[in-house]
């Protein structure tokens, strides 16, 4: 039998532990040299292996490989691109089997959210239907934790880490300084459609923190959350408000939607903390102060938490078994089985039943007011945010690594795509 080598690619916005899940498919295939060759990696994603550039990561040391555990960022570089629909165009999609064709390529690994399950499975059934089937994996990853059929996606324990230690560290700050100066402050967390970041702010409350949520899930009534506010500011002397990018009004509109959409179609958000912080200040007068955690909450490697880094790197593993026990157009999952102790499994889910689905937050984990978490809901988020995993530090920084990202040669013409 032929020794296939295995194409990985890392798709859309990267998170803390993307590289992890890396970590994962690269040393589970190198155990497995009678199976699979090579693992060739896109040089920015899916549009590397359009363009022909593929990295090969036999020229990485295992202790270089071992590193992508605890760094931050995409190491193979990301991208968001929507490959066009094959029924109409089939272009990118004949590319891409040439590419694969001629690098003997016989598995592929995306490593992305919804829209790169959908990628992965048209690549999964194009691929038979041209007669050179590939064995198509999606490994899970997102911030939004808003994949069907996982009970959590790699990615977002950190930032659900990062978004609760952050509101608390700021509400501290506020809360020392209501009486004389700053009585609201206001970060803005992504989540377009799906508030799963934001509930991460609702764990402050352990704290007695004062806590308003903007969830996309619940619309906007000005006037009603302003009396919360105002209720807080009465009460504590202060109050903090954690808004999702994607807070949007009863008749659909995001607060803060610039008019502008992505590759994908999606609205470009952003701004939805100012928009709130000035509609207090117009409404009372009080003093605020607001953030945009963007980039930040979801590169924030040195407060990842453990069980996400964890269950990214079984992820990736797990995606190179299922590979090779010959599963096609699937996804391995996260099975909850236990809050407390907390406990886990891998499973499986159909890509056709991933795609193009979202998850969002349950009305069982929303207050009846709309602006906080219920119980439930902190035993389904304490436990992934649970553990310290610290990279190596010299000198007071980080040592993360920056591999090579040699490329192969290439074997065939340029691609007279629109990449």
């Amino acid at each position: 039998m032929t020794v296939k080598n295995a194409f990985y690619a890392q798709s859309g916005g990267v998170t803390a532990v993307i590289n992890a899940s890396a970590c994962g498919v690269i040393e589970a295939a190198r155990k497995y040299p009678d199976r699979i060759g090579n693992v060739l990696v896109g040089k920015n994603g899916i549009v590397g292996a359009l363009n022909e550039e593929l990295i090969d990561t036999r020229r990485e040391t295992k202790e270089d490989i071992a590193a992508l555990r605890y760094t931050p960022g995409g190491a193979f570089g990301s991208c968001r691109y929507k490959l066009s629909d094959p029924e109409k165009d089939k272009r990118e999609f004949e590319r891409l089997l040439d590419v694969f064709r001629a690098h003997n390529i016989g598995y592929f690994f995306y490593n992305g959210g919804g829209d790169s399950a959908d990628t992965c499975y048209k690549i999964s059934r194009f691929s038979s239907m041209m007669g050179y089937p590939i064995q198509a994996i999606h490994v899970p990853k997102t911030i939004d934790n808003d994949l069907a059929l996982t009970d959590c996606c790699p990615g977002f324990g950190s930032v659900a880490k990062y978004v609760a230690v952050s509101t608390i560290e700021t509400s501290f700050d506020v809360r020392s300084m209501c009486r004389t100066s700053t009585r609201i402050f206001v970060f803005e967390v992504m989540g377009r459609h799906a508030g799963w970041i934001a509930a991460a702010g609702g764990l402050a409350g352990e704290y007695g923190i004062p806590v308003v949520i903007l969830f996309p899930e619940i619309p906007f009534e000005k006037e009603r959350f302003l009396a919360r506010v105002e209720e807080n500011v009465a009460e504590f002397g202060y109050c903090s408000v954690v808004v999702s990018e994607g807070c949007r009004y009863p008749d659909g509109k995001f607060i803060a939607d610039q008019g502008a959409r992505d590759v994908f179609g999606h609205a470009h958000l952003g701004g939805a903390a100012l928009v709130v912080a000035r509609m207090i200040h117009e409404k009372f007068g009080y003093s605020f102060h607001w953030a945009v955690a963007n980039y930040l909450q979801r590169s924030a490697r040195h407060v990842a938490s453990a069980i996400d880094v964890e269950q990214a790197y079984e992820l990736g593993v797990a995606a190179v078994e299922l590979a090779l026990n010959g599963c096609n157009s699937v996804m391995p999952t996260i099975v909850r089985l236990s809050d407390e102790p907390y406990r886990y499994k891998i499973g499986m889910a159909d890509l056709k039943d991933v795609a193009n689905v979202e998850k969002f937050m349950p009305e069982s984990f929303i207050s009846d007011d709309g602006y906080g978490i219920t119980d439930e809901c902190r035993k389904y988020l304490l436990p992934l945010i649970q553990g310290e995993n610290y990279p190596p530090y010299r000198r007071g920084l980080p040592e993360y690594i920056t591999l090579q990202n040699r490329l192969i040669p290439r074997k065939l013409k340029s691609f007279n795509g629109k990449v």
